[in-house]
């Protein structure tokens, strides 16, 4: 059998850990700027729920076929990735990362083991594989110093991408046309940037919530680009169900009416529903005439892909791993790679709590050791542990959120869910308006100039909820029902509406508008209605009655309106009238919170 090669390689940074880690651990990136080739990844299911990884990729003459052995990290300090191969030159490989605090800075170790599998394997090493390697590497890290400091704007340098035949011309008039629509914002033009320019890694699956934070601009108007450059063909959009245990896409569509009620995911090897609050993302991706990708992964495990699981720990049966680990106190849930049971906690800090796996079983007791995580296998066959921290989902743009927003319902009205399609909707916060005294405002002034108010009152009814991140949803006589996916904007732009028919009032020689507030937040489901994304339910009922209790310039919130924390802390401060009545379809008093149009006068938010 050939003898198993090593090499090692030592570089300092005069950065901490924590700007390093993310940069190095970041392996697909890494892999895609060292000009590795992609992997073209099969998943094969095992009976005992476990799922292996075979890759086939080329290198050089060869096309390889190898396995891909699970990746174990620990956030911040190290990971070790391994494959195996069935042909080629080699017979197995291993990378590996650690980090180690110093002062000034940080020093990382990288490894990488390889056994020739052949003379050919042989010839490779002998012809210069780890010096070459080492080049190529020294090239990488010398950007990540930079980058770490703030002196470059990306990581590292990638290849050209390969771009449709007259992408830059076609993208220049795209950027034109974006700007010229109210849903621009000045990002035209960086977002083209970013599709032409970034790494496949970034385009793949373009995120708006974390571009506006990299961006620090406003989550409504990245999205609205990113929709508006959907829309003109700047960028391409799907739908993505998120698998529960793993959180990556394993069903994805162009259109929501195309959507499925669930999806097997073959990585955990679990069948998993539809659940359009939490696990139905809205993507986006270069346009195909800008930028047309190719399938195939640079790295399919990594640190980084998944960057809210801080641990994850191959555990040989019937052994204990212990390790070190750098925790927040936080919420998080440990479960394994293959499929099985998951405990999720809270954790206010000291010692992490203590790990057993058995087969398909999982249990978490009080550790004993600040600073360390322990994990024991009892069962019969070896389990890779999983600890994670639940936060990955302030990334995703889910159905829900954007199903919500004004631009997003402006611009695919057609993009609704097939007829007889539902969805349940844990939580959305519907408002009711409607024009106090309309029918003797058509009496006074007559039908053409009653209209013509009335379209004004639209609009600003329009602006105000698009301002605060929420959409109408439709209009009823001269009602409008809009929906927010926060109950904190719902509120804010209640409060501005008033304001703002308040200012429209007040000049000279207009015909004064006043207008009714109803306000409720709950469960609900989504259908597709005369064309459209509609909302029903208790929840959708109760708020119309309550902005039947309005008596105009004032605001009428339900208490589960009112409780809510984001509301709650607005409310602080300004005073409010508890009142009761029934309502046709409830069986008990409804009581409810109402602001007078005089408080209201006063608010400023």
């Amino acid at each position: 059998m050939s003898v198993l090669r090593e090499s090692t390689w030592i570089w300092q940074f005069d950065s901490p850990p924590e700007r390093i880690w993310p940069i190095l651990a970041d392996t697909a990136r890494f892999n895609e700027a060292a000009d590795l080739p992609k992997h073209q990844v099969k998943e094969i299911p095992g009976a005992d729920g476990s799922v292996r990884f075979f890759a086939d990729f080329t290198f050089g003459p060869f096309t390889v076929h190898g396995e891909e052995h699970p990746v174990n990290w620990v956030h911040g300090r190290w990971f070790e990735h391994c494959r195996s191969f069935s042909n080629g030159p080699f017979r197995f490989l291993c990378a590996g990362l650690r980090i180690f605090p110093q002062a000034g800075g940080c020093r990382v170790e990288y490894t990488i083991r390889l056994q020739p599998a052949n003379f050919a394997g042989r010839c490779v090493l002998a012809a210069g594989f780890f010096q070459r390697t080492e080049r190529n590497f020294e090239r990488l890290v010398e950007s990540a110093r930079a980058f770490a400091r703030g002196a470059r704007d990306t990581p590292f340098d990638c290849r050209r991408p390969p771009l449709a035949d007259g992408a830059q011309p076609r993208a220049r008039v795209l950027v034109e046309q974006i700007e010229a629509t109210p849903h621009g914002h000045g990002l035209a033009q960086r977002l083209a940037e970013y599709v032409l320019t970034r790494p496949e890694v970034d385009v793949w699956a373009i995120r708006p919530l974390r571009l506006a934070r990299e961006w620090e601009r406003s989550p409504r108007e990245v999205i609205e680009a990113c929709l508006q450059a959907a829309k003109l063909g700047l960028l391409g959009m799907r739908w993505d169900l998120l698998c529960p245990r793993c959180q990556v896409g394993k069903a994805s569509v162009p259109a929501l009416d195309q959507l499925p009620a669930g999806a097997h995911c073959s990585s955990c090897n679990i069948d998993y529903d539809r659940e359009y609050s939490s696990n139905v993302e809205l993507t986006f991706h270069p346009g195909r005439a800008i930028r047309p990708l190719t399938s195939g992964e640079y790295c399919l495990f990594g640190p980084m892909s998944t960057p809210h699981v801080k641990a994850q720990l191959t555990v040989a049966t019937g052994k204990e791993r212990v390790e070190e680990v750098d925790l927040e106190p936080g919420s998080y849930r440990v479960r394994t790679l293959e499929a099985g049971d998951e405990e999720t906690f809270d954790w206010p800090g000291g010692a992490f709590p203590m790990v057993t796996v058995n087969g398909t079983q999982i249990a978490v007791r009080p550790g004993n050791t600040p600073g360390e995580c322990r994990i024991c296998n009892e069962g019969p066959v070896p389990r890779t542990v999983i600890v994670e921290e639940r936060v990955w989902r302030r990334d995703a743009l889910t159905a829900k959120r954007a199903t919500a927003l004004q631009a997003f319902r402006d611009l695919f009205t057609e993009d609704v869910l097939r007829p007889g399609d539902d969805v349940q909707i844990d939580s959305i916060t519907l408002m009711f308006t409607d024009l106090k005294g309309s029918t003797a405002l058509y009496e006074r002034i007559g039908d053409p100039q009653a209209y013509a108010v009335v379209r004004e009152h639209y609009a600003i009814i329009g602006q105000a909820v698009r301002r605060h991140d929420g959409c109408i949803v439709k209009t009823i006589g001269d009602a409008v029902m809009g929906a927010f996916n926060d109950p904190g904007d719902a509120f804010r732009c209640g409060v501005q509406l008033q304001h703002d028919f308040d200012a429209f009032n007040n000049v000279s020689g207009r015909e004064p508008v006043v207008i009714k507030l109803g306000f409720h937040m709950g469960r609900c489901i989504s259908v597709t209605l005369n064309d459209r994304l509609d909302y029903y339910g208790s929840a959708a009922n109760l708020a119309a009655r309550l902005e039947s209790q309005s008596q105009g310039g004032d605001m009428v919130l339900s208490l589960a309106f009112a409780n809510d924390p984001a509301v709650a802390a607005l409310l602080s401060g300004i005073q409010t009238v508890r009142e009761e009545a029934t309502f046709k379809g409830f069986d008990q008093p409804v009581p409810y919170v109402r602001i007078r149009a005089a408080e209201l006068a006063r608010i400023t938010l």
